[in-house]
């Protein structure tokens, strides 16, 4: 019987706009307003501030990712770096978060979609994720290209945000902010918005290349995000004042009716459906292969590794993740389980870049096919800036995340000594 493998449907430009679509979404659309109470009109600053952790972590991730390009992605390179303990941790963080953001950005589009038509928000969030969940069941060609033109409709609101803005650049001091002490607070609340760079890697069995297209895609989507994001913020507060967007349920509605009326708060709360529409079927799509990678790491014939024969997507992994993903949907408010997350990433993205600089020194350079720039020797500079980035942004973040985040951290320490003592052990991929 012939192996049953997943497709490699996706291109670089596909990939690129796949890792646009992923960063786009719930945190432009929703936390720009909460991060502008914090930074005031220097918004635009804390979004540059987060780009760096981006840029520095992504540099991390492309080499990884030309090195071992598999769909358990960061399970993998801790796994090679680390050993099976640290890379089952970091497994259990990346679904944990991801199946908690995916429920709470199907939420986001429920309030949306009860604005618009009164409908409950729970049900809606229910059967968005079910819906979302059988186009990726069905296939990875026809996830690609939903998520493609959604990319496009959600970036073109951001586009006219940018334009409406366009005749009130000036008007306004860009470096005005409460506190300094706020501009990083929000640098770290609005990370959420840069979720999703990293989880073009887990797409890596399905896409054409990956050793070359992965790295040059995630760098990309971080590229083409960042400057949207930067001049989405200046207009924002050029049209609307900092303490006003501060208090908004839907900033860049508001924004939008500030500038050009009720018509235009409209047309943006049908751009943010398809926004957080697309957040969340390329969150439950990267969770998926992850959860996927991390059952195959155990067997081949894990339940998690199944992948249908017909579809050949890894089914049994795709309805866990929709099944867990509707549980956690009362999970709490946006900006509590935005910080949640975002500590969490910190927390992996921290792990990552020193897995990049244990990796240089493990013999897999033959292997590579991208290499972060600025070494000295063997060792590379540009992770140990990424370290620091993600612990500057840690340290702005309030007890109560840190208590939570970590919870979840020894619950996933609990788990792993529980499989250790059982002798249920992952191999190396």
């Amino acid at each position: 019987m012939a192996k049953i493998s997943l497709d490699r449907e996706i291109s670089l430009w596909q990939a690129t706009l796949l890792g646009v679509g992923i960063i786009l979404g719930a945190g432009i659309y929703v936390l720009i307003g909460k991060a502008s109470a914090l930074a005031g009109n220097a918004i635009w600053l804390s979004f540059f501030l987060s780009s760096l952790v981006a840029v520095f972590t992504g540099l991390s991730y492309a080499e990884l990712s030309s090195i071992f390009p598999k769909a358990g992605a960061e399970y993998v390179y801790t796994r090679h770096a680390f050993g099976r303990r640290t890379a089952f941790i970091i497994g259990w963080l990346l679904v944990i978060s991801g199946l908690v953001f995916s429920a709470t950005v199907a939420l986001g589009f429920a309030g949306y979609f009860q604005n618009l038509f009164g409908v409950s928000p729970l049900l809606t969030a229910a059967v968005l994720i079910i819906l979302l969940s059988f186009v990726i069941f069905y296939g990875i060609k026809e996830s690609v290209w939903l998520a493609v033109i959604f990319t496009i409709i959600e970036a073109s609101g951001l586009i006219i945000i940018i334009g409406m803005g366009l005749p009130y650049l000036g008007t306004v001091n860009y470096l005005e902010f409460p506190s300094l002490a706020g501009v990083f607070q929000a640098a770290a609340l609005i990370f959420f918005a840069y979720i999703g760079f990293e989880q073009i890697t887990r797409l890596s069995e399905e896409t054409r290349k990956p050793d070359i297209n992965i790295p040059r895609s995630l760098l990309l989507a971080i590229a083409i995000t960042t400057i949207l994001y930067v001049l989405v913020a200046l207009s924002a507060v050029s049209i609307l004042d900092w303490q006003s967007l501060g208090q908004s349920p839907a900033p860049l509605a508001d924004v939008a009716s500030q500038a050009f009326g009720p018509n235009a708060f409209l047309l943006l709360s049908v751009l943010a459906l398809f926004a957080t529409t697309s957040t969340v079927m390329l969150m439950l799509l990267a969770t998926s292969r992850i959860l996927y990678g991390i059952g195959r790491s155990f067997s081949p014939r894990n339940i998690f590794a199944r992948i249908h024969p017909k579809t050949h997507t890894p089914w049994i992994a795709t309805i866990a993740t929709m099944a867990f993903s509707i549980m956690f949907l009362g999970f709490g408010n946006i900006e509590t389980v935005a910080n949640i997350t975002d500590f969490l990433i910190f927390f992996t993205f921290i792990v990552i870049n020193l897995s990049a600089i244990r990796i240089r020194y493990k013999g897999f350079e033959k292997l590579r096919d991208f290499k972060i720039p600025l070494n000295i020797g063997k060792f590379p500079v540009i992770p140990v800036l990424g370290i620091i980035s993600c612990i500057v942004l840690m340290a702005y973040m309030n007890l109560e995340i840190i208590l939570y985040a970590s919870v979840l951290i020894i619950a996933g320490f609990i788990v792993s000594e529980i499989l250790e003592r059982k002798g249920i052990r992952a191999k190396f991929e």
